[in-house]
């Protein structure tokens, strides 16, 4: 294999921008087929991206054999399903966030891919965008010394334009997403944390439905415990006025802090004692991009995992630790 050749099982919103057009645009990749179930949909993404072909049988793009990876990024209760397929059919597969509708769906799908020994990687794209990986480096530096706490504020009104409006609005049905918004947004928080400290140790927290706007918590709040002792804390809540949006993060050492957003990738504080350093940073226009290509290399087998099936399987747990969920 020297070109991977990518098929798209759910060509919805999320590959619009933030991934489909990627894979054309990083070194030895192109986009072959997409699927979708709705065939005047997967036509009209096919035309619009110029992609060669289009399915509504996610089994027939598996099996096209001009497409030998597969990217996954239907809503997570069929990411199983379709990852199982294609690893049985011998194609690698890199699947949305987050990784599974559970826990235990995640580790038969990290098991399918080590029995098979076909690759996997979970789209926990945030870790390689520059803010995150400046945060990363300064970390490792010990810029703000040995780091004590973190503490992350997710507040967003109901209906809040950061979240994807669909029109059956499924993020927020538990059937399909797994939970509600924080199923959909704190996978790429808490990989984050992941990324930056290690497996949590333990964790345990609470989840609520406070407005009754649908059959999903829409107030979630989790401690966890890192290696060497970082605690971390976060509460998200989906019902806040819009006065109380909130999206941020604080990791804080012996020497000082760093301040930043997770969802808005622009700038990063740096505070040591009264001096606060600046950062600022462009926002990508496929922010997928510098993952895509790191999953690129690692399937052509010249780079490591850039975010492992067991990582994805991590994130899962911290998501459950919070809520209680699981099956």
């Amino acid at each position: 294999m020297n070109e991977i050749k990518w098929g798209i099982i759910g060509c919805g919103d999320v590959t619009e921008v933030k991934s489909g057009p990627a894979f054309n645009k990083v070194p030895n990749s192109s986009l072959h087929g997409v699927m979708r179930r709705d065939a005047i949909k997967a036509e009209d993404y096919a035309k619009r991206h110029n992609v060669p072909v289009w399915y509504t049988d996610a089994e027939k793009l598996i099996n096209d054999p001009d497409i030998n990876a597969i990217y996954v990024a239907t809503p997570p209760l069929y990411h199983e399903e379709y990852c199982l397929a294609a690893l049985q059919a011998g194609k690698p597969v890199y699947v949305e966030k987050p990784m599974a509708i559970s826990k235990l769906a995640a580790i038969r799908m990290k098991h399918a891919a080590e029995k098979s020994g076909i690759k996997l990687s979970v789209a926990h794209y945030r870790r390689q965008l520059p803010l995150f990986l400046k945060i990363k480096e300064l970390l490792q530096e010990q810029v703000i010394g040995e780091i004590k706490m973190v503490n992350l504020m997710m507040l967003q009104p109901h209906n809040a334009p950061l979240i994807t409006q669909t029109h059956d609005n499924w993020r927020v049905d538990p059937t399909i997403s797994g939970g509600g918004l924080f199923h959909d947004l704190a996978p790429h928080q808490l990989d984050l944390m992941l990324y930056f400290f290690g497996n949590a140790i333990n964790g345990s927290g609470v989840s609520l439905n406070q407005g009754g706007f649908y059959n999903a918590a829409d107030m979630v709040h989790g401690h966890l415990l890192f290696p060497k002792n970082i605690l971390f804390q976060g509460t998200w809540c989906f019902t806040v006025p819009p006065a109380e949006t909130k999206d941020h993060c604080e990791i804080i050492g012996s020497k000082g802090k760093l301040s930043f957003s997770i969802f808005n990738h622009e700038k990063l504080y740096v505070t040591i004692v009264s001096d606060v350093k600046e950062y600022h940073f462009e926002n990508l226009p496929h922010v997928q991009q510098p993952i895509i290509e790191k999953v690129v290399q690692y399937f052509l087998g010249n780079a490591g995992n850039p975010c492992s099936a067991s990582e994805g399987v991590a994130v899962m747990e911290m998501m459950e630790m919070f809520t209680g969920n699981g099956q």
